[in-house]
């Protein structure tokens, strides 16, 4: 069925749904009318024919049915769903009533019509009821339609009672496409307990759910506090994991406000909400002013970070947006995705590898760049341990080449994403990106661009990371390869982790390490075994949960920040600064181009080379250690 099939049913059936209205309330309209007359005269149709009343009636009601249709319809009597009728829609019949009665009641003391005086307002009692009844039963109609239903509904528990948790309870009774009947509500507040919404009742705190969920044949889970906190969050879905019932959440509170909570928006609890942290809160005002009207390149544009780092920057109006990436499918996707929602935006997309020198003098020469995002690197640590010459190519020398680009173009700011691993390294990733901040501080000390890393932990989604293997792993039956049940890691989403990149870029001065913080660590034992429940399935019955032993170069928990580093604050309580290190310039340089010697004759001792360099970086033997 094509679109405008679609739309043509559609507006036949509201065109049928109208007329029906219309023709019913034309009869509600004259019964009305009539019995307030009769009544008004005691039942007497004698008297009525005597005093001229009824003639006058007949003359009277076409002109009367014909102005009241006129004012039902800016009173939305024709527009609104009635399946959804409520306190507002009663007061729009109440009002259209009122509006007739008073000018029936102008008429009749004019002397241009002969009726009694007390005949408006008994007509108006009636037709209130009549019009009321006609369009509420169409709802007491549909609730007894679907109480037939519930043997085949989901025996539903709503954890909050709130608007958003009465928003949602209205959605399940009212539409036809609800497969759950709420049997329940849990709140945490003591005076709502006992009490009714919409005779549904409110059974008890967090600390009952699971006793509830039992006793009421609970098989389904709604959450319904779009507001609760992330700790609040995760501790309610805790307690739901020891029930046999799956879980839902309702929209964010954005939604909410807009009354935009629906049967197809509410969604399954996934990861992210028992991982979720409280919200990021950055200074729109602060990242606008360095941002706005400025030419921005961003290495590594299509990567997780770089792409996001793209999708938040198109927002505050750049100049232009430089995206240069050397993975041509990526580029071409966050190219097309820009181009559809700004279609204003100043966009260039160049294809090129940081480790081409010429090739990144040639960008910054043509395009002149303001500010810089260097995103670009090799991240997977494995695969780095199996090739570290590439590693040094492209994450050292990389950003070397864009750091002196940047330099000789007279670029302002010179931001780099580092990453937790860089901290007392024990793999060769880590190592390279600790170089990486090296040459960043030693780089910030002698150019008036304003040079900083900026450094975090894992990234939920990202390209590589944990979540999407686990669910390929899941959804293949199994099994689920963690490396150590005792290993830990710091999690942010992704926008959240560039949100506070772009602040941190906006504190910029020299040769700063900005430290995000990463709230607390995650045991990826838990991770996965909380994904195995939300798809349905219980770890180590169904699915099972395999521990393989830590990967060469990988530890049990990361590192934010070196012990010597230090710590101090900025505005942001989630944004850190470590002090850089002393950094003696000629002994520097020296291990830099013998560092690059090597590399570039892929020598086998590159792994000693670089402990060198690094004095925390220890080289990890290829064993796995027990779990």
């Amino acid at each position: 069925m094509g679109v405008s099939e679609i739309t043509y049913n559609d507006t036949m059936k509201k065109a049928v749904r109208v007329a029906f209205l219309l023709m019913m309330d034309v009869v509600l309209l004259n019964v009305s009318s009539f019995a307030a007359l009769y009544i008004r005269f005691e039942f007497n149709f004698g008297a009525l024919m005597k005093e001229g009343f009824l003639s006058n009636w007949v003359l009277y009601s076409a002109i009367y049915t014909a102005v009241a249709i006129v004012i039902f319809f800016p009173m939305k009597m024709y527009s609104s769903l009635w399946r959804f009728a409520g306190i507002q829609e009663l007061l729009h019949i109440i009002l259209a009533v009122l509006i007739i009665v008073f000018l029936q009641y102008l008429i009749i003391i004019s002397g241009f019509h002969n009726l009694p005086k007390s005949y408006p307002v008994l007509n108006g009692v009636f037709l209130i009821a009549a019009l009321a009844s006609s369009r509420f039963a169409y709802r007491a109609i549909r609730s007894e339609l679907r109480s037939n239903k519930k043997g085949t509904q989901k025996r539903t528990m709503l954890i909050g009672a709130g608007s958003a948790g009465a928003m949602a309870l209205r959605e399940f009774q009212s539409s036809d496409q609800s497969e759950n009947q709420v049997v329940c509500f849990i709140d945490d507040d003591p005076t709502k307990k006992g009490s009714y919404i919409r005779n549904v009742k409110i059974v008890g705190n967090r600390g009952d759910i699971v006793q509830v969920a039992q006793t009421m044949q609970i098989e389904e889970i709604i959450f319904a506090i779009p507001a609760a906190t992330s700790k609040n969050r995760r501790e309610i879905f805790e307690i739901c994991k020891k029930t046999p019932c799956s879980m839902k959440i309702i929209p964010g509170i954005f939604q909410l406000a807009n009354g935009d909570v629906t049967i197809q928006k509410i969604r399954s609890v996934n990861v992210l909400d028992l991982l979720g942290r409280d919200s990021v809160k950055v200074d729109l005002t602060e990242i606008a002013a360095y941002l706005t009207d400025k030419t921005i390149l961003v290495t590594g544009g299509g990567g997780s970070i770089g792409s996001e780092l793209c999708r938040q920057i198109a927002g505050y109006a750049p100049k232009q947006l430089i995206i240069f990436d050397i993975y041509e499918n990526n580029a071409y996707g966050i190219q097309q995705e820009l181009i559809r929602r700004h279609p204003e935006l100043n966009l260039e997309v160049q294809i090129g590898s940081v480790q081409d020198a010429a090739r990144v003098e040639m960008i910054f020469t043509r395009f002149n760049p303001e500010i810089v995002f260097h995103a670009a690197a090799h991240k997977h640590v494995p695969l780095m341990e199996d090739s570290p010459n590439e590693a040094i190519k492209n994450n050292v020398f990389g950003t070397f080449n864009v750091a002196k680009a940047a330099d000789a173009h007279g670029v302002n700011t010179f931001v780099l994403i580092s990453t937790d691993k860089a901290v007392n390294p024990t793999n060769v990733m880590g190592a390279s990106k600790r170089i990486c901040e090296m040459i960043i501080q030693s780089m910030g000390n002698k150019s008036k661009t304003k040079y900083v890393a900026v450094r975090f932990g894992n990234v939920l989604g990202s390209n590589g990371s944990v979540i999407p293997l686990f669910k390929e792993q899941i959804e293949a039956g199994g099994p689920v390869t963690v490396t150590h049940k005792d290993i830990i890691r710091y999690f942010m989403t992704i926008p959240e982790a560039v949100s506070l990149v772009l602040q941190a870029g906006s504190y910029a001065q020299k040769g700063e390490i900005f430290v995000l913080d990463m709230g607390e660590p995650v045991r990826i034992d838990d991770l996965a075994r909380n994904m195995i429940r939300l798809s349905g399935f219980e770890p180590d019955v169904d699915i099972e949960v395999k521990y393989t032993g830590l990967r060469p170069g990988e530890k049990l928990f990361e590192e934010i920040l070196m012990d010597e580093e230090g710590m101090r604050n900025t505005a942001n309580d989630l944004i850190h600064i470590g002090k850089p290190l002393e950094l003696d310039e000629e002994k520097f340089e020296l291990r830099l181009k013998s560092l690059q010697d090597a590399c570039q004759a892929n020598s086998e001792d590159i792994k000693h080379v670089l402990e060198q360099f690094v004095p925390t970086y220890r080289i990890t033997k290829n064993i796995k250690i027990p779990v």
